[in-house]
Formats: structure tokens, sequence, C-alpha cells
């Protein structure tokens, strides 16, 4: 298959993926919770593709060092999540989201203007998401609203989503590794899920779905920790297939302890108290 052929195909999949994702979050956050929400939408499907493209004309050496751009930058998709949080309490919607965006691009310049090993990427995110979950925890438990959705609902988010999708693909594109590591990782699912969610159900709510998905970001930085470990070695279609295995499988994790730990503080608020 020609090249620009190729291109189309992975970006028409990324496009689709990520619309599926975000609405299927944004609905499911909508009708049964937050958490759930949040850990479909931390999920590597927008960055998926993203080295899908890179595979087709790169080697697994090239998507090495791309993973150590994408791990360094993804520390400030932690710090765009927890400034739309803490905006998103006193703020408007506009001003929210340019606070989140400035955040993450003020950040992602500055950690592209230095150069990162994978030690170096590696303290970066661990420091940064100790801080963001720390931060995250007061914001985790609000009412999200039941909102009446209309006919046109679904196909307008799918189209936004997938519109953002090809401007940040398209901006990405022929950039060399450190570039297209930092345009692999734009957190679109999240700014997709605030620019639909936040006109709906308000700021509040949707900064407790965002809140949510810190912990779902710490699995998605293992995933591209994986994917760096296992490209060389095993090749491209195994190492991406084995970092959404990480990813999926932490989330999975992160969703049992923390619905065990709302039933203990749901117990422990209904247990009768001591004679």
């Amino acid at each position: 298959m020609p090249h620009e052929q190729a291109f189309l195909l992975v970006l028409a999949v990324k496009m689709a993926a990520t619309a599926a994702v975000v609405v299927t979050a944004s609905l499911i956050a909508e009708r049964v919770g937050a958490l759930i929400g949040a850990m479909i939408a931390t999920l590597p499907i927008a960055a998926g593709p993203a080295y899908i493209l890179l595979a087709l004309d790169h080697d697994a050496q090239f998507i090495a060092d791309s993973t150590v751009a994408s791990l360094a930058v993804h520390a400030a998709t932690g710090v765009f999540g927890i400034a739309y949080v803490l905006a998103a309490q006193r703020y408007a919607f506009l001003v929210t989201i340019a606070i989140a965006l400035g955040s993450w691009l003020g950040c992602a310049l500055v950690i592209r203007s230095t150069p990162w090993s994978l030690t170096g990427a590696i303290a970066l995110c661990v420091a940064t998401y100790a801080a963001c979950v720390w931060m995250a925890q007061r914001y985790l438990h609000a009412r999200v609203p039941a909102i009446r959705r209309r006919w046109f609902d679904i196909p307008l988010r799918a189209v936004l989503v997938a519109a953002l999708v090809g401007a940040v693909v398209m901006l990405g594109a022929n950039a060399g590794p450190k570039l297209t590591g930092i345009f692999a990782v734009f957190p679109i699912v999240m700014l997709s899920l605030m620019l639909i969610l936040h006109p709906r159900i308000g700021g509040t709510a949707t900064a407790t779905i965002i809140a949510n998905t810190m912990w779902g970001l710490v699995g998605f930085g293992a995933a591209i920790l994986a994917l760096h470990l296992a490209v060389v070695p095993l090749g491209a279609p195994l190492a991406l297939a084995l970092a959404l295995l990480v990813s999926v499988a932490i989330n999975i994790l992160i969703f049992v302890l923390r619905r065990r730990g709302f039933a203990a503080h749901t117990d422990a608020l209904n247990r009768p108290a001591s004679p």
C-alpha cells in the first residue's frame, strides 16, 4: 500500500477509534459515574494509531526513541488535567479550557527543550503524578447530573472528536522523534471530554471525571514504558499489543481497588455506632 494511502487509513482509524472512546466514556460517565468513564478515557486508543504510523516508516529504534519524549511529555498531561480540575471550580468554561491548554503547552515546551534520558523521563512522571494524584483526591466525588440527550448529541460529539484528532495528527506529521512523541501523547481524549461535558453537566462534575483519570494516566505512562522496553526485541506489532495490555490491566486493577475502597467507605458510614 502506498504511504499516503496508509497514512490516510491509519488516520481514519485513529479518528474513528478516538471518537468512539470519547463518546462511550462521556455517555458512561453521565449514566454510570465518573470512575468508569475515566478508566475508559485513559486507555491508549489515541496514541496507538500514532505509533502505528511511526511503524510504517521507521524502525524499532526510532519508535523507542520517540517513546522517551512521549513519556517525558506525558507528565504535562497530568498538569493539564489538574489545571483543569482546579480552574473548573472557579472559572467559566472558556477560561478553564484556556488555563488547561496553556498549562499543557507551557509544560510541553519546557520539557521539549530538555534532552531526556529514559531514567529522567520516568523520574519526571513519578514526581508529577505523585503530586497530581494527591491533588486530585478531594475532587474525586461529585454527582454527575442526569442530562436529557438530544438526537444529535452523539453524532456531534463524534464529529468534534474526529476533527480534533485530524488536526493534531496533521500537525504532528513528518516531525522528528521528539515532536512526534509530543503529538502522540497530546491529551486529545481528555480535551474532548472537557469540551463535550463541561457545557452540559458543568465544571464541577466534569472536573470529577478528569480527577478520576489521574491513576489511569499513571497506567498510560506504564504502557509507554512497556512499549519502549519491548519494541526493539519484539518488534512494533507485539510491543504495541503489550502496551495496550499493560494499560488495560492497570486500569482494571485501579477500578477494582477503587470500587473496594468506595464500598469500605460506605460500610463505615452505615455501620451502627458502638454502644
